[in-house]
């Protein structure tokens, strides 16, 4: 289920990008050749790059892929740096957990005042992608936070702790069992 999970995550993901390369070369043909552009791609392609951006963060958090500095854990002993992912993945699912919380408030507070983004849609539908791609990312920081904590108390810190069955571990950003 978590295979399929990430492979609608990535096909998702091709999507957004998929769009942004059909849209910005066509608006960008439109405005050169016909000195005309069409008046929603421009607002569309911002809200892409933050969809993309964002969905891209869950992307790598499903995989613990994120950019980090490093250095600790290799001059610390693997219990030391047990540890140490243990507390960096509660202060990363903290964290997401509560621009996750207040985003989503953010959201109600827009829907309830039912601001437009362009071309009257609603400015929540545009904005949602915030609250869920933090909520999903402090997810699977606590759960791998969890699943250390558990390889550290069975006495195991140089298991693999991401606890995500469905995770990377290759390293190759494909899930086990989904095509290149």
């Amino acid at each position: 289920m978590l295979r399929a999970l990430h492979r609608l995550e990535d096909i998702f993901l091709a999507l957004l990008l998929g769009a942004m390369v059909v849209l910005a070369p066509l608006q960008i043909f439109l405005r050169n050749f016909f000195d005309a552009g069409i008046g929603w791609i421009d607002p569309l392609l911002r809200v892409l790059v933050l969809w993309v951006g964002l969905m891209g963060a869950v992307a790598a958090s499903r995989s613990d892929r994120h950019i980090r500095i490093d250095a600790a854990s290799k001059l610390l002993s693997p219990r030391a740096a047990a540890i140490l992912g243990i507390l960096t993945g509660l202060f990363t699912a903290a964290v997401s957990g509560i621009v996750s919380w207040n985003s989503g408030r953010f959201v109600v507070d827009e829907w309830e005042f039912g601001s437009t983004a362009f071309s009257g849609i609603p400015a929540w539908m545009f904005e949602i992608v915030i609250p869920v791609a933090f909520g999903l990312i402090a997810l699977r920081y606590g759960l791998r936070a969890l699943g250390q904590l558990k390889s550290l108390l069975t006495s195991d810190p140089s298991a693999d702790p991401s606890a995500d069955p469905g995770a990377d571990p290759e390293g190759s950003g494909v899930a086990p069992g989904s095509a290149s």
